[in-house]
């Protein structure tokens, strides 16, 4: 089983990879996107990984590609892909591990995101293999080192501090493909209480984040981990009814949303000159979830792609997989991640939305400040 959840969806919208451009005039910078499935643009192409996307039908709306899959776990763009094509971006951030992340290519942005990854280094070795978000700050100082010397020290820490914006979509997986998971997390679980487990979670995840300030990032986006109960995996192996989720992932989501939100504060607090904006990405989605005929879909329990149980949430999505006719009338694409259909409605609400969504501004504002 794949190990990404609408939780994540918190992620979406970090997953944008737009240029984005500084009021001040700097021109543009680059988006640099870390995370899982959710926000993966194809890094888990080039790992022997049992987390993979490039498979039909995977990605047959993404015109990029005519319709051929390219890593993304979904069938058309990520919130990331289209918060980029609304803002004017030219190029889509490449991936880390394809063969074309070199050169200039690089300043339009890079994704490290991985499929399976996770704050902890221990989540997803279901999977094998994966990049967990040490990993992807490695991958990022290789980066960092790149742009010095296209751009020259003076000009590269302007470029980075000033003009790119950091998007880190992560959490989901901690809980379903680890703390959750049956077998291989029972012995965690008899010995940490889900207080202790949140709170080593968040102690990673100050020092993973502090670490990217000391490389000079200064514009993060953190999202909150969505409502993973009710994504059609979960929903399906527990026998729930149509309008039911599964209450205990739920819960431990919104334990470390809480907890996330006071992370968020006292970075922005304790660290000079950074801005750190709180997705609030747990109640947009639940929201699209719970009112899914107001948003002019036909289901958001069942999967479009997939096989299995009565919201085809057992088998991930591939060539065998049934698909449903009207891709834009599900939530969801797969047993796991978001369609292109919502995830259209997430991006503009992070791109233009208030602070009961996004804080202390949304992103065209980060953009811009």
């Amino acid at each position: 089983m794949k190990s990404y959840y609408i939780a994540a969806l918190v992620v979406f919208f970090f997953n944008w990879c737009y240029i984005g451009k500084a009021a001040n005039g700097q021109g543009s910078g680059a988006s640099f996107i870390f995370g899982d499935s959710l926000v993966d643009a194809g890094n888990n192409n080039y790992l022997r990984t049992l987390s993979k996307a490039n498979i039909q039908p995977n990605g047959i709306d993404f015109k990029a590609s005519g319709g051929n899959p390219t890593g993304r776990y979904t069938n058309g763009r990520t919130i990331g892909d289209i918060i980029g094509d609304e803002l004017g971006q030219p190029n889509y951030a490449v991936p880390f591990l394809a063969p074309n992340s070199t050169g200039n290519a690089i300043l339009h942005g890079v994704n490290y995101a991985s499929g399976g990854g996770g704050i902890m280094n221990a989540t997803g070795r279901i999977f094998v293999n994966r990049l967990g978000l040490d990993i992807q700050i490695d991958y990022f100082n290789i980066t960092r080192k790149q742009i010095d010397s296209l751009l020259g020290p003076s000009k590269a820490r302007d470029f980075i501090m000033k003009t790119s914006i950091f998007s880190v979509t992560i959490g989901a997986n901690d809980f379903l493909n680890n703390y959750l998971l049956p077998v291989l997390s029972i012995g965690a679980r008899l010995s940490e209480s889900p207080d202790a487990f949140i709170n080593d979670m968040l102690t990673h995840f100050r020092g993973q984040l502090t670490r990217l300030y000391q490389l000079d990032a200064r514009k993060f986006v953190i999202g909150n981990v969505g409502p993973i109960g009710c994504i059609p995996y979960q929903r399906t192996i527990n026998q729930l009814k149509e309008d039911e989720c599964v209450e205990l992932p739920n819960k431990l989501a919104l334990q470390y949303n809480a907890k996330l939100k006071d992370l968020v504060t006292e970075l922005n607090e304790n660290l000079p000159g950074a801005t750190f904006v709180f997705a609030n990405v747990y109640d947009l989605v639940l929201d699209v979830i719970t009112n899914y005929k107001k948003y002019g879909f036909t289901t958001s329990s069942k999967a479009c792609c997939g096989n299995g149980g009565q919201f085809a949430g057992i088998i991930p999505c591939g060539p065998t997989s049934s698909m449903c006719s009207d891709r834009d009338s599900h939530v969801f694409w797969d047993p796991y991640h978001p369609s292109e259909a919502a995830n259209l409605i997430i991006a503009k609400k992070l791109l233009d939305g208030d602070t009961k969504i996004i804080s202390p501004m949304n992103l065209r504002q980060l953009r811009d400040h």
